[in-house]
């Protein structure tokens, strides 16, 4: 049972926080590069495929509401980080746009909808 909490663990937060570091650093990156207003728009597409790439190759759930589970956890650790470490440390009053918004909203669809279609071809299977 230890075993099975400790996957459940590192599938939640440890890959939550993996993929919100991710960002946050290509963030950074960014900001040398690109116009500050478009950021997110470049961090996104390497973000969701990232992502992908972690919910096909890294996590296994039993079933279709764990990915539920993990679509809010991964979002809520994302809303907090990025207040934590780009608000509040950044003094950032202009965060919250429409990138970070979609952000917010494919951090919990992606999961869903993976979960959604694995467990779809696996019944059809």
């Amino acid at each position: 049972m230890q075993n099975d909490a400790k996957k459940i663990f590192l599938n939640t937060v440890g890959w939550g926080f993996v993929l919100w570091l991710v960002g946050y650093v290509l963030g950074i990156v960014f900001f040398a590069l690109v116009p500050k207003d478009q950021i997110g728009y470049f961090v996104m597409p390497l973000g969701v495929a990232f992502t992908l790439w972690v919910l096909w190759k890294k996590i296994e759930r039993e079933e279709l509401m764990c990915y539920f589970g993990l679509g809010i956890i991964w979002t809520v650790m994302a809303i907090v980080l990025d207040y934590l470490f780009n608000v509040k440390l950044f003094h950032l009053t202009d965060y919250y746009k429409q990138d970070v918004y979609l952000y917010y909203v494919l951090t919990f669809i992606l999961p869903v909808a993976f979960g959604w279609y694995r467990f779809k071809v696996k019944k059809g299977k």
